[in-house]
């Protein structure tokens, strides 16, 4: 999993998480396959890890809600010719108003996103990989996802059950797959998603860095969850025997509108 014969194809690799798990795979030794939207970004950073690493990097500019360019992506993964070992679906976005206040077709994508385009992204890569009998998938969650944070929090949720699921599927074909479930982090995920996160303390960020080496340290060990730092896996234990009721009720209140907030 770890030589240079390793091909890991990461989606939303052109910055945050994304950026720092190619720099994290790239020390380890594996050639990459970087996707997202914005090819100078792509260009920049497989242009950094050649110089730092040594890495080979293969850009795919690849709008993943486009539907072209989604099936674009799914067919480099099931590339027999060119065979990718690790998928890592990072790319997602946030909305910055609850589901009573956002337009429609802003959660249609956000979902689509989170939730198909993974779905159709890992299909497209397991026959290869149960035919190898090798390889992982590492699904990007969210600890939003482990209580009732809105439609973001939901589709995470999916993400991490999804996971968990294919984990015990493909468990006989010796695939791995891994839910990556971080906190808050610093990445540009706030402010590209419009949220206003001025009043958290430093000291529930995560670097992305530290997010990474966690996963892939779990990776390594056959976890199904990966969550770093101790905050957040003691939220998680709370997360897990919290009444449901009553902390529906505490995020209810959170994701009020403002207009709401003012009244």
């Amino acid at each position: 999993m770890t030589t240079a014969t390793t091909t890991v194809l990461i989606t939303g690799a052109s910055a945050g998480l994304g950026a720092a798990f190619a720099r994290g795979f790239a020390a380890k030794g594996c050639d990459l396959v970087l996707v997202a939207r914005d090819k100078d970004r792509l260009d920049a950073v497989a242009a950094g890890l050649a110089r730092e690493y040594g890495t080979a990097s293969e850009v795919l500019p690849a709008d993943l809600l486009d539907p072209a360019d989604c099936a674009a992506v799914a067919e480099r993964l099931a590339s027999p010719a060119r065979p990718v070992d690790i998928l890592v679906n990072n790319a997602g976005f946030g909305l910055p108003a609850p589901f009573p206040y956002s337009p429609v077709e802003d959660e249609e994508r956000m979902l689509d996103l989170l939730v198909k385009v993974p779905l159709r992204l890992t299909h497209a890569l397991l026959p290869g990989l149960r035919a190898r009998r090798r390889g992982a998938v590492l699904n990007v969650s969210s600890v939003a996802g482990l209580l009732p944070t809105g439609t973001y929090g939901a589709a995470k949720a999916w993400i991490t059950a999804f996971s968990e699921s294919l984990r015990v599927d493909m468990a006989p074909y010796g695939v791995r797959v891994l839910a990556v479930v971080p906190g808050f982090t610093r990445t540009e995920f706030q402010e590209r998603a419009g949220m206003d996160v001025s009043a958290l303390r430093d000291a529930v960020w995560l670097e992305p860095e530290a997010v990474v080496a966690q996963a892939l340290k779990d990776l390594a060990l056959r976890r199904p969850v990966s969550i770093t730092g101790r905050r957040y896996r003691a939220y998680a234990l709370a997360a897990r025997h919290l009444p449901r009721t009553f902390v529906a009720a505490r995020m209810a209140r959170k994701r009020r509108a403002p207009a709401d907030r003012a009244a």
